[in-house]
C-alpha cells in the first residue's frame, strides 16, 4: 500500500455528520446576553462622536446584535433616514451602537 494511501487510514473523521457545526451553535446560542441600556453620558457621548466624524476617518464600531456585542472596523456613513449607519456594506440601527472609537489618519 503505498505511504499516502496509508496515511488517509488515520486521518480524522466525523463520525456524526453536522454534530461540530451543531456544538458552536449551541454554544453560541448559549453565550447571548440580553442589551443593556445606555446611560445618558453616553448616549450623548456618541451623539457628538457621530456628529464631529469627518469624510475618510476610520472607526472601530461596537455594536449588539442577536445576542452578542460584535465589533467592525471601517469607514461610517450615516443614513439620516434610516435611522442606521452603514460601514464595511453593513447597516447597523443607532440603537444597537455600544461604542465608537474614532481612528484619524
Amino acid at each position: 500500500m503505498p505511504r499516502a494511501e496509508r496515511a488517509k487510514q488515520f486521518a480524522p473523521f466525523d463520525a456524526l455528520k453536522g454534530l461540530r457545526e451543531a456544538l458552536k451553535l449551541k454554544e453560541y446560542q448559549h453565550e447571548r446576553i440580553v442589551k443593556g441600556e445606555l446611560s445618558e453620558e453616553k448616549a450623548t457621548e456618541l451623539s457628538k462622536t457621530l456628529i464631529n466624524l469627518e469624510k475618510g476617518d476610520e472607526v472601530v464600531l461596537t455594536y449588539f446584535e442577536d445576542g452578542h456585542n460584535k465589533k467592525i472596523v471601517g469607514a461610517l456613513k450615516l443614513l439620516v433616514d434610516e435611522n442606521k449607519v452603514e460601514i464595511e456594506r453593513k447597516k447597523i440601527l443607532l440603537d444597537d451602537i455600544l461604542d465608537i472609537e474614532v481612528r484619524k489618519k
